[in-house]
């Protein structure tokens, strides 16, 4: 299959951007794979200590040089809901290993924090450099030389882009991610966020609010809505680093334990002790990528991928810019409406044919590169497939050949739009981007005075004392990834959708994130240069004219630049937002972390 000129156009200047770097990182992993199986490399003592808490008979097995040993890094916590499922996952592995001959060991744990329980609070000011937590933690897993392959279990934001990044790090090992799933389907989505609005409007009470979100997330499992969680899990199929058909399977269930014990299996097979060795540094090349940012705007994913595809993919060697993921969005048609793009969420998309229906149109689209590795094999069309228990035998069946809700999956002959719902905006304040699949066509330009905040909670205040009562573009700066961390402002978006429905034209400019949970109301995001670093957001005052032009990708003051850029930047004293909930032990990352557009790394 080949494929449209656009998505060969971006995927060639990616690779020649590309050569040096990538030329170099597989350099290492070959030699990383030339020395062997890794525990023969240990001395006696070291192996000792690294089996010592091990059964005899896997002590035995451990011994030896041969015998395949999977490491298992693991994002487990009880309390929160996606990674719950995780507390059974090791044993499993564990007893799947040694049917197979081989052993599998707990490596290390990751931390997974949750946007949802932090918005809005100190806490979300590390939300963001969890991440790259995360990929530390995973080489730190993976330091003790002990493994041939890997397993990461891991669902949510940052928890999935931290935990590739690492593996790519031990590129040399093959690795298997293995989703947890879903939870089942509560309140519907739209009830739901017409539920905050009436909080919002004080027309309900906490109480009511807090009914409402109970019923919204109520058992174990990921989040039901299209937000970060669920854009990785979408992300990892389509990249061929899951099992066929294994992302939104929901927890609990047999099937999901069924592909869980396949992956186990899948994994020991990729091994260099055998012959089907498959590095995962082999798998994430430029096609992979370029199928990953395909996905991304095919279904409407999460804004936050603008950054973390960038720090995966520099994990591996590739440098990819907004600028191609730009140009992709235009070529990529719009297939998907799950909230917050339409009313459905991911259990209805999974429903209406999934993922395996999405690869099938998007191959026969000319959309997708075929001819990739994947843990599975056999290249990308393996993944046109449904995952079914039939009497309790794990089976691929080929996807349905139709949508089985064309409202929320669409054919790509008919598609929802002709292009993808993200977009990157320049003009004389720099680069943001914005997700404008949710955002009806009405709203997408827009031309207002500027109202400026420098806290979220700043413009809540304003909001609650009546003064945002007219056309207003809000500017919420100095929440960027040097300034604060970078934490999510999606709090912010029943206010300014309240303001929406009372038929003002709003929009939302700042140097924070929103993520993919943005909703109907224009918000351009992860504007570079931060202000902290004096980028032109800095400059805007109270009642400058903005114009933000998501169609035709600008966003502009129209402000003489005379005038403009002969102010005094705007200042702030962050000090206070750097102490307390463990801020103050992030000092260093705020000092080195790069631009949005860089990925917001400190690597």
């Amino acid at each position: 299959m080949s494929v449209r000129k656009a998505i060969q156009e971006v995927t060639d200047r990616i690779a020649q951007r590309s050569a040096t770097t990538r030329g170099a990182y597989l350099d290492r992993i070959a030699a990383a794979r030339d020395e062997g199986v890794h525990r023969a490399q240990l001395s006696c003592g070291n192996l000792a200590h690294g089996f010592a808490a091990c059964s005899p008979a896997d002590k035995a097995r451990l011994a030896g040089a041969r015998t395949p040993n999977l490491g298992i890094v693991t994002s487990y916590n009880d309390m929160l809901s996606a990674h719950q499922p995780y507390e059974t996952y090791p044993a499993l592995i564990k007893q799947v290993a040694r049917e197979s001959g081989a052993t599998a060991q707990v490596a290390g744990g990751v931390p997974a924090m949750c946007d949802g329980v932090t918005q809005g609070q100190p806490g979300m000011d590390l939300s963001l450099f969890s991440r790259d937590v995360i990929a530390m933690a995973t080489a730190i897993s993976l330091s003790h030389n002990m493994f041939d392959a890997a397993l990461y279990l891991g669902i949510c934001d940052k928890i999935v882009p931290g935990l590739l990044i690492g593996a790519l790090t031990f590129g040399h090992l093959p690795g298997v991610f293995v989703p947890a799933g879903p939870m089942p389907t509560g309140m519907p989505n739209d009830e739901k966020s017409r539920i905050r609005q009436l909080y919002m409007e004080g027309k309900v009470g906490r109480a009511e609010l807090l009914e409402a979100e109970a019923r919204s997330y109520h058992s174990a499992g990921t989040c039901t809505f299209y937000g970060t969680a669920n854009s990785n899990q979408m992300l990892m199929e389509i990249m061929g680093l899951h099992l066929p058909g294994s992302s939104f399977i929901n927890p609990g269930t047999p099937l999901r334990d069924a592909l869980t014990r396949e992956a186990t299996r899948r994994a020991l097979s990729l091994t260099a002790t055998g012959n089907n060795y498959t590095p995962i540094g082999h798998i994430v090349d430029e096609k992979a990528i370029v199928n990953a940012m395909v996905g991304l705007h095919a279904t409407g994913g999460s804004t936050n991928h603008t950054m973390h595809l960038v720090a995966m993919a520099a994990a591996a060697g590739l440098a990819i810019t907004w600028q191609d993921m730009s140009d992709l969005s235009e070529a990529v048609p719009l297939m998907a409406r799950v909230y917050p793009n339409g009313v459905a969420d991911v259990n209805h998309f999974h429903a209406a044919g999934g993922m395996g229906f999405l690869i099938r149109e998007l191959l026969e689209g000319g959309y997708l590169h075929e001819d990739v590795k994947t843990v599975w094999g056999g290249g990308l069309s393996a993944y046109a497939v449904e995952a079914k228990l039939i009497e309790d035998a794990l089976t691929f069946i080929p996807a349905p050949a139709e949508s089985a809700l064309p409202k929320v999956l669409a054919s790509v002959k008919a598609p929802f739009a002709p292009n993808g719902g993200l977009r990157m905006l320049t003009g004389n304040l720099g680069k943001s981007v914005i997700k404008v699949s949710a955002v009806k066509t009405e709203h997408r330009l827009i031309e207002a005075p500027a109202r400026v905040f420098h806290s979220q909670d700043a413009l809540q205040a304003a909001f609650k004392a009546n003064e945002l009562n007219g056309d207003v573009i809000v500017v919420v700066r100095f929440q960027g990834p040097g300034a604060i961390g970078m934490p999510e402002l999606h709090k912010l978006t029943p206010s300014l959708a309240v303001l929406q429905d009372r038929g003002f034209k709003v929009a939302l400019l700042t140097d924070g994130r929103m993520s993919g949970a943005s909703g109907k109301v224009p918000a351009a995001i992860h504007m570079t240069p931060e202000a902290k670093n004096g980028g032109p957001i800095a400059y805007i005052r109270d009642g400058d004219v903005i114009r933000l032009d998501a169609e035709a990708g600008t966003m502009d003051v129209l402000v003489d630049p005379a005038e403009f850029f002969a102010r005094a930047p705007a200042t702030e004293d962050l000090t206070p937002q750097h102490f307390g909930m463990g801020r103050e032990l992030f000092a260093t990352f705020r000092n080195l972390v790069g631009p949005a557009e860089a990925g917001a790394s400190v690597f």
